[in-house]
């Protein structure tokens, strides 16, 4: 049966991404410079104990030993606890870390479990918008090659593509929230958080889904069934809905499947500017403090979702279009 085989090999082959994901970043975290030993004791620990800490944890022990042990944890669901973050919140620095502090370190899995919802609930809102903002300008542009509304939407499209997003997000969080007050910009107390990062994070990706939908509607209108479908007596807007955006709906779905796994694992910039309680904020935070596992942690996470949100698109692609083989 296709889908079986199709989910079979799909799997394994993300299997094998999430394994080499995890390997490169647990590799390279041991190799760059810096000790996170040094910044869980603190800087004025005395040698003799940070090193006595480090033989403890397994982080003098060799690279492939730490991570034969890792990955078993892994695949007993395990991504072990962070090295800085306690589990009842309260703000971490140079304490004491003994077995028993060590033993009430929030876990990895739990961190990135409070944070995920927020960065999927972020990325959702930002893809709704971009669509809403696309969407017409592209078909628009695709219906008419060569002509103003194919040049309006390019000009549209290379002037989104051309705002940095932290300044972007600088700009219209002074004017939309400092100034005008309409939405509220820093932190979370609620959906309307989300909104100014989501609209950001929209401009970003919306010049992609122009360019794609106007070069694939313009490329199907072009087809000869087009002029068959004319022929039989189909309407423009029955022809434009029926064939043109179903026909284009495949590269579109490709693109935002890629679009959205990009969000959920590339709004840092983001969510640092807006301080939104997201996995993005969590990564910068780990990436500071080199807290190893929620790093490691957050790199897995994100790559198996990578992996899941692209044999979703493909199942959904094939649905739409039985001809493509994957």
């Amino acid at each position: 049966m296709f889908i079986v085989r199709f989910l079979a090999r799909r799997l394994l082959q993300g299997a094998v991404i999430v394994f080499l994901v995890s390997a490169l970043i647990f590799t390279l975290l041991r190799v760059v410079p810096g000790d996170p030993v040094r910044l869980m004791a603190g800087g004025m620990a005395p040698e003799a104990l940070i090193e006595q800490i480090a033989e403890d944890m397994g982080l003098r022990d060799p690279i492939y030993q730490q991570f034969g042990r890792y990955v078993a944890g892994v695949v007993q669901g395990d991504l072990g606890q962070s090295f800085v973050r306690p589990a009842n919140g309260a703000a971490v620095g140079g304490a004491s870390f003994d077995d028993s502090t060590r033993g009430e370190r929030a876990e990895v899995w739990d961190l990135i479990a409070q944070t995920a919802p927020m960065t999927l609930q972020l990325a959702l809102l930002a893809m709704a918008f971009a669509l809403v903002i696309a969407v017409p300008i592209g078909v628009w542009g695709g219906l008419r090659p060569g002509r103003l509304p194919d040049r309006i939407a390019l000009y549209l499209s290379s002037l989104f593509v051309s705002l940095p997003n932290f300044w972007l997000g600088i700009v219209l969080a002074l004017l939309l929230s400092v100034h005008l007050e309409l939405v509220p910009a820093i932190g979370y107390e609620g959906f309307a958080y989300t909104i100014l990062p989501a609209f950001v994070l929209a401009i970003e990706i919306a010049p992609f889904i122009i360019r794609t939908l106007t070069v694939s509607v313009a490329g199907v209108m072009g087809q000869s069934f087009i002029d068959i479908a004319a022929v039989r007596g189909l309407t423009r807007n029955q022809i434009v809905f029926r064939h043109a955006i179903k026909n284009s709906s495949v590269p579109l779905l490709n693109l935002l499947g890629v679009q959205f796994s990009m969000l959920l694992g590339g709004v840092l910039v983001i969510e640092f500017i807006f301080d939104y309680p997201g996995l993005g904020l969590l990564t910068i935070n780990a990436v500071m403090q080199r807290d190893f596992p929620l790093i490691q942690g957050i790199a897995i996470v994100t790559a198996a979702a990578f992996v899941l949100i692209n044999i979703v698109v493909d199942l959904c692609a094939t649905a739409i279009d039985p001809r493509l083989d994957y």
